[in-house]
């Protein structure tokens, strides 16, 4: 059992965990990830780890409330402890000898993209952050990526904070001003990395993506987080989750995602309607 030391919320959607785990805490790397599972008769899922402190044994998680198992793992409180808590898993990032980056988040994915750009400054690269949300109640980790980047875009699509705008708005701006970099790293939603990884592939730039499939076991047994890179069948958990931007089957990706979303709304249903009653 894994206690929860801090939990807080980040947006109204978006809830940030510190979770007992002195071994994971020991060897996590910045773009590695865990699979939890609530209680004994619950489902796995991966959650990215978003921070971790060696000294005190902890891991940062941050969940997007979106499932079943995301409503009963926020139904959980501080003290109280998730039943699995399994990792660290995936490669990590490869990050060693960048010298200048330009970190691209979007939404709750900037719980992932926040990590890499903390290492690319602690290695000392110059980092270049460009972070976008729906709007301004939407946003997270502000701060934190203020602190760790030499240059911070902050975009949401109202103009409700920062620059209206997406991030591809923002990194054309970038590139067409004369920045060179090194590689970009884009962590979102699909369209998102689609679009980035398209625009980049204009300008010749490296860009690497972390795809956050589906996954159930999370050591390649089960298949269900393959994707297509560079015409091959490649699995998120063992072989990514970062894989070349440019060689992803986006589309195949999306249309894949989508095949579960009837089932996820129902079982989301579901799992609130019964939370709900237990409060009652």
């Amino acid at each position: 059992m894994f206690k929860i030391l801090k939990k807080r919320e980040l947006n109204p959607t978006v809830t940030l965990m510190d979770v007992d785990a002195p071994l994971i805490a020991k060897k996590a790397e910045p773009g590695q990830f865990i699979i939890l599972r609530v209680d004994e008769d619950g489902e796995r899922i991966p959650l990215t780890v978003a921070d971790y402190d060696r000294e005190k044994g902890i891991v940062t998680i941050i969940y997007q409330r979106v499932g079943a198992t995301t409503e009963k793992l926020n139904a959980l409180n501080e003290g109280e402890c998730i039943c699995d808590f399994v990792g660290p898993l995936g490669v990590p990032s490869h990050v060693d000898g960048l010298k200048k980056v330009a970190v691209v988040g979007g939404g709750v994915g900037c719980a992932i993209a926040y990590p890499i750009a903390k290492k690319l400054h602690a290695l000392g690269a110059e980092v270049h952050s460009i972070v976008g949300f729906r709007n301004k109640d939407l946003v997270i980790l502000e701060d934190e990526f203020a602190a760790v980047s030499d240059k911070l875009c902050m975009m949401t699509d109202d103009g409700s904070h920062g620059t209206q705008g997406l991030v591809t708005n923002a990194l054309k701006e970038l590139l067409e001003s004369g920045e060179k970099y090194d590689e970009v790293i884009t962590i979102g939603p699909l369209v998102m990395m689609k679009f980035v990884c398209a625009l980049t592939k204009e300008y010749g730039v490296k860009t690497t993506v972390s795809m956050n499939t589906i996954m159930i076991d999370g050591t390649g047994m089960c298949g269900s987080c393959r994707l297509s890179v560079g015409g091959e069948t490649k699995f998120a958990c063992v072989d990514g989750p970062d894989f070349d931007g440019h060689e992803v089957d986006f589309d195949e990706a999306i249309e894949r995602t989508s095949m579960y979303k009837p089932f996820e709304r129902k079982a989301r249903e579901e799992t609130c309607n019964l939370l709900q009653k237990e409060v009652q």
